[in-house]
Formats: C-alpha cells, sequence, structure tokens
C-alpha cells in the first residue's frame, strides 16, 4: 500500500507575492537595455557641403561665383562665412581663415545630409560615437551636429531648413556629387563609414594599379560619394609634416558633376575665367572626363563627368553612377 501522497502547503499572500515577483522580473526582462532594440539609422541621401577657409573672402568670391557659377547667400551656420549653392540642398562654405592661424588645412568639415539630425544623433550614440549633447539650429531653421571620424576628421549631419533657398539654375553644374579628404587608416575609417554608417563601396583606385589609394565609398541611400585620399602610413594621424599646402589643396576636395567636359570648359573660358588655372581637361584613372580647378587657398574643385567612357584603372565600379 503507497503511503498516502504529500502536497506542500504555502500561506496565500506568499503564493502572491511569489507570482507577483515573476511577473515583475519578465518584465524588466523585457525592457533591459540589453535587449531594447538599436534606433534605426535615419537616411544619407547625399553630401550636403565642404567647409574650407579662406584667406580672401573677396578673392574666392570670384572664384566661387564668376569661374563656379555658384549662388552665394549667407552662413545660418556661422554669421562670418557665406555659402555658395550649386542646388537648394548642396553648397560650399567658406569661412574666414582665424587670425594668427599658422596651418596649411584650409579644410574645417565635411557634411551629408540626413532628414532627421535628432534621430542621427540617438542612433550614433547608441553605437558608441561621441555625439555632442543636442543638436544647433541655424537661422534658417535647418539643425546640425558634429563628431569626428577616427581620424579627427570633423563630419557635420546637416537636416535641411523647412523652406529651401531659392537658387537660380548653374550652367556649369547643379550637384555636388563628391568630396575627399585625407586618411592613413583605410580599416580605421571602415569601422565607422561602412560598418556604423552603411556606406558602400563603390570605387578603389591610385597612380598604381596594386595601390589603391583613392577609396570611393558611396553614401548609404544615395549615389552621391565619399573618398578616403589615402597618405602616408596606417599609423599616422593628421597633416604629414613635409606636405606641402598645395598637395593638401589637391587632396582635399570637392568635385562638381557636369555632362561634358569639353563644354564646362569651354563655357568657363569664355567668361575669361580660366586666368589663374593651369589645367586642362582630361581622363582620370577611373576613366572620367575631368577637370581640376583651384580656389585661391588651393582647395581642388574637380569637373567631373557623370559616366566613364571606358573601364577604369584597378577595380571595376561597383555600385551605379550619379545621376544628374
Amino acid at each position: 500500500m503507497s503511503p498516502p501522497e504529500i502536497r506542500p502547503t504555502f500561506p496565500r499572500p506568499l503564493v502572491k507575492r511569489w507570482c507577483m515577483m515573476a511577473i515583475g522580473l519578465a518584465t524588466l526582462a523585457a525592457w533591459s537595455p540589453a535587449s531594447a532594440a538599436t534606433p534605426a539609422r535615419p537616411p544619407i541621401a547625399s553630401v550636403s557641403h565642404l567647409a574650407v577657409y579662406a584667406a580672401d573672402l573677396a578673392k574666392s568670391e570670384v572664384f566661387y561665383v564668376r569661374e563656379l557659377g555658384a549662388t552665394r547667400l549667407p552662413d545660418p551656420e556661422n554669421p562670418k562665412g557665406v555659402r555658395y549653392y550649386f542646388n537648394p540642398q548642396q553648397f560650399v562654405e567658406v569661412l574666414p581663415l582665424p587670425a594668427g592661424a599658422n596651418s596649411i588645412d584650409r579644410l574645417d568639415h565635411a557634411a551629408f545630409s540626413t532628414p532627421d539630425a535628432e534621430a542621427m544623433r540617438t542612433y550614433l550614440a547608441s553605437k558608441g560615437v561621441a555625439v555632442p549633447s543636442r543638436v544647433k539650429t541655424g537661422s534658417d531653421g535647418s539643425r546640425w551636429f558634429d563628431v569626428s571620424d577616427p581620424e579627427g576628421i570633423t563630419i557635420q549631419f546637416l537636416q535641411p531648413p523647412p523652406h529651401a533657398p531659392s537658387i537660380p539654375p548653374n550652367s556649369l553644374s547643379n550637384h555636388l556629387i563628391h568630396f575627399g579628404f585625407i586618411v592613413h587608416d583605410r580599416a580605421r575609417e571602415d569601422t565607422f563609414y561602412l560598418k556604423i554608417l552603411g556606406f558602400r563601396p563603390y570605387w578603389a583606385g591610385g597612380m598604381k594599379d596594386d595601390k589603391p589609394t583613392w577609396i570611393s565609398l558611396q553614401v548609404p541611400d544615395g549615389r552621391d560619394w565619399m573618398e578616403y585620399m589615402i597618405v602616408g602610413t596606417p599609423q599616422g594621424r593628421g597633416i604629414p609634416a613635409d606636405m606641402k599646402q598645395e598637395t593638401l589643396g589637391v587632396l582635399n576636395h570637392f568635385a562638381l558633376g557636369i555632362p561634358n567636359a569639353e563644354a564646362a570648359y569651354t563655357l568657363i573660358w569664355n567668361k575669361g575665367a580660366l586666368q589663374e588655372q593651369d589645367q586642362l581637361p582630361k581622363i582620370g584613372r577611373d576613366a572620367k572626363w575631368q577637370l581640376n580647378l583651384f580656389d585661391p587657398d588651393g582647395t581642388r574643385a574637380e569637373l567631373m563627368e557623370f559616366h566613364a567612357i571606358g573601364k577604369p584603372c584597378c577595380t571595376p565600379f561597383s555600385a551605379a553612377d550619379p545621376i544628374r
């Protein structure tokens, strides 16, 4: 004969307390940071602008307005600067060279467009990127914030203003298709641009077929791109001590998309605006026709056709070209 089954009994309040504790632990687990969803990255559909310093703002204005056909407007971000627009959302920002500056560097920052600056700030913070405590607001209602990339380059994310400025058509170019700046370590920069921001490879090349030093990465939600202009060794940072200002200006550059290099050169020539320039149109290593012009401080403005006319050196293009 089996012994009678003995069932443990617990006071009702204790059973209730245990049940509520279990529910509380389950709720806490559901809302714990480890299980919280990572904020979504807002779109990055285009480059916005390059900001550069100028020793003489009047001379810079002649270059950007007369030679490049840009529209000059006040700078909503910095009242000491000016903007030269190529379309309502893309421009070059020119800032006065700080008094007593002894650096050859003319690059202040490079910027990408995003529809939601605050969401981008939150996203980058979730990825461990050091971000400011809040976004800034310009006099036109635009919003932005700055971060430093792994090599210390200031990168800005700009949310366009609610009402874009009225910009007349530019007969030379209405599309800023890319910018580039010096980089020492491709892998170090990739942790930010490829892994966190989601940029995509576009093309890689250089003066030697087996040594790519120009690395083009398209924005994740568009066809504009940025370029690593690789110099020095991976251990380096900043501007190499032996680099000259004219060399730095070639590397820290921006590019305007043009449908036809001959037509662009003819247009500028007929303005009588090529006296200070000594470059002719040529086919680059990427098999695209281009024309290099230089502002008074040596920053290169690369006028580049949208499409290659043949096979590029080094690597094939791995994404679609920008469109006009």
